[in-house]
């Protein structure tokens, strides 16, 4: 979802370096502005994703077995849900506008490209996810449950629809594909020539597999955190913790689905954007073999990379041999390669520790499961109710290894960011905007912690001991494939 990021070096050069008109005054500025919004809005796609999949899993249970626990747990599940949408939708509207205030030249470069992406999530995606919710929201006892979990089923998947289409859009300006350049200069623009050529871009897939699965970490993660903290204080335990079970072996499995997707989006940026591979690993010589680093620090002036490594690992990842040297940072010319190496060395790494972090805490959980002793420990339950940040911040510094690390370009080897700047809007009024739109995204974010954690208080309907009502008696024989306990 970043079109845009902020090229993070202007933190990394010297005062004697920066030519410091008002023209790279206004370029820095809407740069930090849009990694600003995209950044708060991908707090809850990545969240309503991942719980839409398991309110599928949740009404499924309910569905197969008629037990109001289960029922109950869909509906506070969709409210928590029916919010993060509410807060996505709003955040999300921002972005547009910037295209045509601040970035002019890029949208009417990539218009075409981009107006059939953004098209095509509004029809599939957002209509879908929206003409549905009504129904989850609302249908309960107005249409059946064989509805009702239909409609389950298309919010979860208009969800994913969305992160396809900006997915794809994204990914074109990673790996362009299926296009053809009409106009010169200022006045240049890409026409699709092969829509599905653009669609399934040399990268798409790969980035859209590993995007959908961190979604579905957010949303595990989320059941998680909230019913570990139920558990620890001793509320709604029965209903808590069968909802911890569900999230638990979604987590679990996703997590290890997460391993084979990155390796396999690394093995792509590899292939189309060696550049930004290098930089993943701080790797600057092109006639040697390249280590794989744990965690480090790299120096672009001195070009030392200093830390702990699987030596010759990186080598071995891409080229399944000890010997072959990999491309590294000498082999681009300057002006064609990121400056901010180690922040995209930082993030890339800190994505890799969290994603490893997130099987061992799964896994774990999932073998005392199965031992029975789970929800005896404490120390685990404290760790899993704060658990719920780390698909967060892994989500976020992946995006800013991915866009950080294609600078200085905005469609990749085609647009630098510096030309997509839009060449009517001053600093003035960059910093106006800015301004005005970080109080209005810290009181919606204040605003969503607030309601949130009112639900979660609030929590679960009391379950216990309840037994099925005449509602799911007659839901029971409506749907022929239930079975009675």
């Amino acid at each position: 979802m970043f079109y845009i990021q902020w090229n993070a070096d202007i933190f990394f050069k010297s005062e004697q370096q920066f030519n410091l008109t008002m023209e790279w005054n206004v370029e820095i500025l809407a740069r930090i502005q849009f990694a600003f919004t995209v950044a708060f809005h991908y707090i809850y796609p990545p969240l309503s994703i991942g719980l839409g999949v398991m309110l599928i899993i949740m009404e499924g249970a309910y569905m197969r077995t008629g037990k109001v626990l289960y029922k109950q747990m869909t509906q506070f599940w969709i409210k928590i849900f029916a919010l993060i949408f509410g807060i996505g939708v709003a955040t999300g509207i921002v972005m547009e506008f910037e295209f045509g205030t601040n970035w002019a030249t890029y949208s009417k470069y990539v218009g075409d490209v981009f107006g059939s992406a953004l098209a095509a999530e509004g029809i599939f995606a957002f209509a879908l996810e929206s003409g549905f919710l009504g129904v989850l929201l609302f249908g309960w006892d107005r249409v059946s449950p064989r509805f009702h979990f239909f409609s389950t089923f298309m919010v979860a998947l208009g969800s994913m629809f969305s992160a396809v289409w900006i997915v794809v859009a994204n990914s074109w300006q990673q790996t362009p594909a299926g296009y053809t350049i009409e106009g010169e200069g200022i006045h240049a623009r890409a026409v699709i020539t092969d829509f599905w050529a653009m669609v399934f871009n040399p990268s798409s897939v790969e980035r859209l597999s590993h995007t959908l699965v961190g979604s579905f970490l957010a949303g595990a993660f989320l059941v998680l955190s909230v019913n570990a903290y139920y558990i620890l204080k001793g509320k709604h335990l029965e209903i808590a913790q069968k909802s911890f079970a569900f999230a638990l072996v979604f987590g679990a499995i996703a997590s290890i689905l997460q391993l084979f997707t990155g390796h396999k989006s690394a093995d792509g940026v590899a292939h189309n954007q060696p550049a930004k591979l290098a930089a993943f690993e701080g790797h600057y010589d092109s006639l040697a073999v390249a280590d794989l680093y744990l965690m480090g620090w790299t120096n672009p002036r001195t070009q030392i990379t200093e830390g702990v490594k699987i030596p010759k690992g990186l080598t071995f990842l891409i080229h399944q041999d000890f010997t072959t040297p990999v491309k590294g940072l000498n082999a681009f010319p300057e002006n064609e390669r990121p400056k901010a190496v180690n922040f995209v060395f930082q993030t890339y790494h800190i994505m890799v520790a969290i994603g490893m972090a997130l099987i061992g805490l799964s896994w774990l959980g999932l073998f005392l499961l199965w031992r029975k002793k789970l929800f005896n420990q404490k120390w685990l339950m404290v760790g899993f109710a704060w658990s719920v940040l780390l698909p967060q911040v892994a989500n976020q510094v992946g995006w800013y290894s991915a866009e950080v690390g294609r600078q200085p370009w905005v469609v990749y080897g085609l647009l630098r960011t510096s030309d997509a700047l839009s060449k009517s809007v001053t600093e003035n009024q960059v910093w106006f905007s800015l301004i005005l739109f970080t109080w209005v995204y810290t009181l919606l974010f204040v605003l969503f912690i607030y309601l949130l954690n009112k639900k979660i208080k609030h929590g679960y309907e009391d379950t216990e001991g309840e037994q099925y009502t005449e509602k799911d008696s007659s839901a029971k024989r409506e749907v022929p494939f239930l079975k009675t306990k």
